[in-house]
């Protein structure tokens, strides 16, 4: 059983029953299927290593956020910044908002998510299915400041997740330190270790906010394991060339338009230390790799899965070609259910629509899957 760490004695008895509240939600709540993808060996040449799936689309709001979204509220509990009539407001439309209203509900609190003007009907509605409440702002990069200004004319509090969630995942982190199977990253590893295989040779994740790149990779070189980091970056996002370039405050002041990750400037929760490599991914491979992973396995997943499927592609592929098919398998996230998507990233129309042509990223990725090389994509026609 986890520490609460609720023994600082400014909080109130509610406080204390809210922060042992949520930390027994953390120490109940199962663990994630590891499924692995059914990648055919080549015909000829070394078969590579495995690739393992860690499915978040399982948490119970359906993505990989609700645990950071329940370590956000554990931290401004125990700073004294939460207590029984404190409403809560969040700038965002996504799966931090879904997670942060199932929480919110859950300790009887009520929670705002200032979102786009122009979010979809389908987002606000799974926001108010979880007892959240929507309040539209506009133009979109308002919504930061608006959602400051309501929390702080309803003397509440603004969550903040893009500037606070690094710093909960560290004391997260920080507190279960002797625990070896906490957090994603412990998951993973138990989840192999049970199953007979070794550590990892990869993780690849995509990157948002940057926090769970951050927890798994500080976690990973806490325990001084081989494994090694690869994030997945759509296009117009800022984490590649602010990598590459080594510029840590890089801004394309661009919008991703795949859903859950890429950033139009490198937000402060990443940490560029703990990643080995950055991955940039045509956002039509992420949507075609996205359906292609639905067609082989049946799990229907977010486009930020398919980039993260098409960048274990690429390491599988080198990893093939350099004989490095011992040092482990590679372990891709699934950072959310398919379902919220259905009538955009599953719709051709919708696809279309935005210019993504899915045939010469689908052509790349069924092949590999049943055992050919990983072929060079198609130059665009001019």
């Amino acid at each position: 059983m986890t520490v609460s760490g609720n023994e600082g004695p400014h909080l109130t008895p509610w406080a204390r029953w809210a922060i042992d509240l949520l930390v027994a939600d953390r120490d109940a709540e199962a663990r994630t299927p590891l499924r692995r993808f059914p990648l055919a060996a080549p015909a000829d040449g070394p078969p590579g290593p495995a690739l393992y799936l860690k499915d978040e689309s399982r948490r119970p709001t359906g993505s990989l956020k609700h645990g950071p979204a329940r370590e956000l509220l554990l931290t401004a509990l125990r700073a004294g910044e939460i207590d029984r009539s404190t409403p809560l407001f969040e700038a965002t439309s996504g799966n931090m908002a879904v997670a942060q209203a199932h929480f919110a509900r859950l300790l009887g609190l009520p929670f705002t998510a200032v979102v786009p003007e122009r979010a979809s009907a389908a987002k606000r509605r799974r926001i108010e299915e979880h007892g959240g409440r929507c309040h539209p702002a506009d133009p979109p990069l308002a919504v930061y400041e608006k959602a400051d200004q309501l929390a702080r004319a309803a003397g509440g509090h603004y969550l903040d997740h893009l500037r606070r969630v690094g710093a909960a995942l560290d004391a997260a982190n920080a507190a279960q330190a002797a625990e070896r199977d906490s957090g994603l990253a412990g998951e993973i590893l138990r989840d192999l270790d049970e199953a007979g295989l070794p550590a990892p040779a990869w993780i690849v994740v995509g990157v948002g906010s940057g926090a769970t790149s951050r927890a798994i990779g500080r976690r990973l070189r806490a325990r001084s394991l081989p494994t090694r980091l690869a994030v997945v970056d759509p296009e117009n996002s800022s984490y590649f060339p602010g990598w590459a370039g080594g510029v840590l405050d890089y801004s394309t002041g661009m919008p991703s338009r795949i859903e859950g990750i890429g950033r139009p400037r490198m937000e402060p929760a990443f940490d560029p230390e703990v990643v080995d490599l950055v991955i940039p991914v045509p956002d039509a491979a992420s949507v075609a790799a996205m359906r292609h992973l639905h067609a082989v396995t049946g799990l229907r997943a977010g486009p930020s899965s398919g980039a993260c499927l098409w960048g274990a592609f690429h390491l599988v592929d080198r990893m093939r070609r350099d004989g490095g098919g011992d040092a482990g398998p590679v372990v891709a996230l699934v950072g959310d259910a398919g379902e919220p998507y259905r009538d955009t990233y599953y719709d051709d129309a919708w696809t279309e629509a935005r210019g993504w042509r899915l045939a010469d990223p689908l052509a790349r990725a069924e092949p590999f899957t049943r055992g050919d090389g990983w072929r060079p994509a198609t130059p665009p026609q001019r």
